[in-house]
């Protein structure tokens, strides 16, 4: 993918001229997740941007359904936060219209996400259920385990810790059985957070340092740099500034490689603080 990465768009851009809609939307699919663990999100918004021109000539409407959903999160890592609800709306109408429980369930979930970054967690923990919901009528283990870890987070986001903990050890148990080693990898980020906002720092850095094993391993270097972004709070509360500096010195520079501009800008200013605080003197 790396190597003919820049051939595979070009091929999605010749597709979309020739007006090759089944490979212009499968293109897109097919280099979404490459696109999500490399955090090359602005291509990831024009390739479903193209996607949804193509689905409109296709006669299926869960192909519509599922785009909506996949633009509205390429434009919510973005933070193009109107666009992303308004994609996101458009697909789970869609999905309930055409009672598709399925894309319901995964459309919830990315509508927690969206809401949460326009920081409002309450919304998003009220989508977070529902998704877990729905997922749990679906009998798939993988899927009720991510829904299961986003409650969580947005449980921890909100302060009920116990919640948060019981969601993510449930979620982590059927990761394993599974063997979703990117699952595993997001819930034990998870379960750092809530270790840290318990004020246990030390038991958040080591469900850190296991996720971050896991996310180098898997090449999700997305998630390498949230999870180093996180660490270094835990680092700073127990007065490791050098660790702190060290771990949001690598999350800067993935952000900055991504294009990911307003979370380089909010880890440039914890480091600006940090010095602030004159630790090299400590």
């Amino acid at each position: 993918m790396e190597v003919e990465h820049a051939t595979l768009l070009a091929t999605q851009r010749t597709a979309a001229t020739l007006g090759r809609h089944h490979a212009v939307w499968h293109l897109a699919w097919n280099l979404d997740t490459f696109h999500y663990w490399r955090g090359h999100l602005r291509d990831a918004l024009a390739a479903w941007q193209a996607a949804l021109d193509a689905a409109a000539h296709l006669p299926d409407p869960a192909t519509r359904i599922h785009t909506h959903r996949r633009l509205g999160r390429a434009c919510s890592r973005l933070g193009l936060h109107e666009q992303a609800t308004g994609h996101l709306q458009r697909a789970l109408d869609l999905a309930m219209s055409h009672h598709d429980t399925a894309e319901q369930a995964h459309t919830h979930r990315a509508l927690a996400l969206a809401w949460a970054q326009r920081g409002d967690d309450r919304q998003a923990m009220d989508h977070a259920r529902h998704s877990l919901d729905l997922h749990r009528t679906l009998d798939d283990p993988m899927w009720e385990a991510d829904a299961l870890n986003a409650v969580g987070w947005y449980a921890a986001r909100l302060g009920e810790l116990d919640t948060a903990r019981d969601h993510c050890h449930a979620a982590l148990a059927l990761h394993r059985n599974r063997q979703n080693l990117n699952g595993e990898a997001n819930t034990l980020d998870s379960l750092g957070y809530i270790a840290h906002r318990a004020d246990d720092h030390r038991q958040a850095l080591d469900h850190y340092r296991q996720a971050l094993t896991l996310f180098r391993t898997l090449g999700n270097a997305s998630q390498v740099a949230d999870t180093l972004d996180r660490m270094g709070h835990p680092h700073a509360a127990l007065g490791h500034h050098e660790q702190a500096r060290e771990v949001w010195r690598e999350a800067l520079e993935l952000y900055r490689e991504q294009g990911r501009e307003v979370d380089t800008e909010r880890v440039q200013r914890q480091l600006d603080d940090l010095d602030d605080t004159g630790a090299d003197r400590q």
